[in-house]
């Protein structure tokens, strides 16, 4: 029978975008014909016991390395190797195509038969500098396809691709559970929780990163406040840039508008969703495009959840919007028109509610996790 081996670094418990994409993939093909292979998430006891537990509790065998990062080296292509061949493995998964995509070859000659190879935001970096692109050439030309996030991504690999390899890649982007990311998620909890139950709310969902541009958010609320007094900004997650960004709120004048939740738990993401009005965004793409957004899955979380969203345009974030229908794409980093845009929608209750039931269908439509997980089993 066709089994499948998935190869790869990005695998809860470790967290991320990414890890969450493969996981919900990985969820919706058929347990007793996947085998996943992963690096190890942390080495200290706590990483140890998290990843112990988590892997008991998937229905699919997880085989862990030793390392907390694969790279295509002679011993983890041995071990991949060994497991295809131990578990009767016909095709190849590479959870993200560079750097893993290199030991395509190795896999085929050991009877891989479909080898596909998934790209994110990162490979589009690797496009861009002489040496990985000449690596992520060769990994096009050892599989069979190469998926994609959105057209920007497509464009910028392609260029890197040979003419055949490029001819053969897939959309495949991350889905959204529409089940549960929904309307009545529990929003309402959160506000009167937070105090914040009579008060317009702008929420932004995201790892605490420059790019993201929360910083362009903070920056942008004098002038909302000017229009809407009682607003909140309302910053969800964790990361490095949440010491930056209280000090930003605090020179600007803002802090009391500000409210920062620090990381959620994943089952509590829903309901932070839904206790906003509005979902902004307004990322942008820095270290001369080295350093972009792949997709912007949150956009789509949020459209799930009925909120109209503002986007920022780096990279593929503008894929996960459709314009002026779910939501508006502004330029990253540009306070003023975020501002713009997020006063327009704070101010029309109708707007928002036209947005947000246009972006909650057009999820059905075309983002649904089962209709992916279809995609990726014909690709298999």
């Amino acid at each position: 029978m066709h089994k499948t081996l998935i190869v790869t670094n990005d695998f809860p418990p470790r967290p991320g975008g990414i890890q969450a994409f493969l996981h919900n993939m990985a969820l919706r093909l058929d347990p007793e014909q996947l085998v996943v292979y992963a690096s190890t998430w942390k080495r200290s006891r706590e990483g140890v016991e998290a990843t112990a537990a988590f892997d008991a509790e998937q229905p699919f065998t997880v085989v862990r390395d030793r390392t907390t990062m694969l790279l295509p080296t002679p011993r983890v292509t041995r071990r991949a190797v060994g497991l295809l061949k131990e578990h009767g493995c016909s095709s190849v998964w590479f959870g993200a195509a560079a750097p893993l995509g290199l030991m395509g070859p190795a896999l085929r000659r050991a009877g891989a038969e479909r080898l596909v190879a998934t790209t994110h935001g990162h490979e589009a970096g690797w496009a861009q500098l002489p040496g990985s692109r000449q690596l992520l050439r060769r990994i096009g030309e050892g599989t069979d396809t190469i998926t994609y996030l959105g057209e920007y991504t497509r464009s910028r690999i392609a260029a890197a691709l040979t003419e055949r390899a490029a001819d053969r890649m897939v959309q495949l982007p991350p889905g959204v559970d529409e089940k549960t990311f929904h309307p009545g998620s529990g929003g309402a909890e959160v506000r009167e929780r937070l105090g914040l139950t009579d008060r317009p709310v702008v929420v932004c969902v995201s790892r605490l990163v420059p790019r993201k541009g929360q910083d362009t958010l903070i920056l942008a609320m004098p002038a909302i406040l000017a229009r809407v007094p009682d607003a909140v900004l309302l910053i969800v997650g964790g990361g490095p840039y949440e010491a930056d960004l209280h000090k930003l709120a605090q020179d600007t004048g803002v802090a009391d508008s500000v409210r920062f939740t620090g990381s959620v738990p994943w089952a509590e993401l829903p309901a932070h969703y839904g206790a906003g009005d509005v979902f902004a965004m307004p990322c942008r793409t820095r270290r001369g495009g080295l350093d972009v957004e792949g997709l912007g899955i949150v956009y789509l979380e949020a459209s799930a959840t009925g909120l109209p969203v503002v986007a920022g345009d780096s990279g593929g974030a503008p894929d996960a919007v459709l314009d002026g229908e779910t939501g508006w794409v502004v330029r990253g980093g540009a306070a003023e028109e975020s501002a713009s845009r997020i006063i327009t929608l704070l101010q029309d209750p109708d707007l928002r509610r036209r947005m947000g039931e246009r972006g909650r269908a057009w999820v059905e439509e075309k983002w649904r996790w089962d209709l992916l997980a279809g995609k990726l089993r014909l690709l298999l």
